[in-house]
């Protein structure tokens, strides 16, 4: 669906990438890095409100960062040895690093809109698999389900115990505002941000992962040094929830 907003976003991406490429052929210094390709950078693309969105190198949005980064780091570690469900697998980093897992499953709703190898169709509110995977990851995927408490039952029914759901979606500072399909894509635009979001997240999105059953912990790229956020342009905040040990299936 074209709307005002997506145009307005397209065109800011476009021609601050035309301006990146004008400063990178007048021998501008790549100063600033991704460590979704690894490679310096003179800066980062606007899209929307954000004028440090992506890589101009290799499009990575500053959540692809940071999971990047923490993985980089050590603070988060993929199981290469089990099972990954990746929803909605865009980021081309992120799918290269979770593909070496032993059991990698993309998946997407609509999967025929990727071009990632082996997609699956998984309904996030049909999901049943029972202590399947050791690894979950959704990036803006919760704002679009109709149920998200269902979903995240879900999602914990399908984890192994200990296993972990790396879940990152849209933020802003008032409480969750939800919605429904119901509502006119327009409206929903007005409301979520986008038209295809039935929701728009606050902070307490936390107390709905943890009334799921999951143990949590937040990591917010502002709690990162000022000059590594700067330099890679880090933003986001990533929920990095855990199902107990000796968790009862249901």
């Amino acid at each position: 669906m074209i709307t005002v907003q997506r145009v307005a976003k397209a065109a800011g991406k476009h021609l601050t990438k035309l301006g990146l490429d004008l400063r990178k052929a007048l021998g501008a210094r790549a100063n600033r890095g991704c460590p979704a390709c690894g490679t310096t950078v003179v800066g980062f693309f606007r899209y929307g409100d954000n004028g440090e969105w992506g890589c101009p190198n290799c499009n990575a949005s500053p959540r692809e960062r940071l999971m990047n980064y923490l993985i980089m780091k050590g603070v988060l570690t993929v199981p290469i040895d089990g099972a990954i469900l990746h929803m909605a697998p865009n980021e081309g980093s992120l799918v290269k690093r979770f593909s070496e897992a032993a059991d990698y499953v993309p998946a997407d709703l609509d999967p025929a809109r990727y071009t990632v190898p082996g997609m699956h169709k998984v309904d996030l509110m049909a999901l049943s698999d029972t202590d399947r995977y050791d690894l979950f990851y959704a990036s803006h995927v919760m704002e679009h389900v109709p149920d998200d408490m269902a979903v995240l039952r879900n999602i914990l029914r399908a984890l192994k115990p200990g296993g972990e759901a790396w879940l990152i979606v849209p933020l802003w500072d008032k409480p969750t505002e939800d919605g429904s399909f119901d509502i006119p894509p327009r409206e929903r635009e007005r409301r979520f941000g986008q038209w295809d979001h039935v929701r728009q997240y606050g902070l307490d999105f936390a107390d709905r992962i943890r009334a799921a059953g999951f143990d949590l912990e937040e990591i917010d790229a502002r709690d990162i040094d000022a000059d590594t956020r700067h330099f890679y342009a880090l933003d986001d905040r990533l929920f990095r929830a855990r199902k107990p040990l000796g968790t009862a299936t249901q």
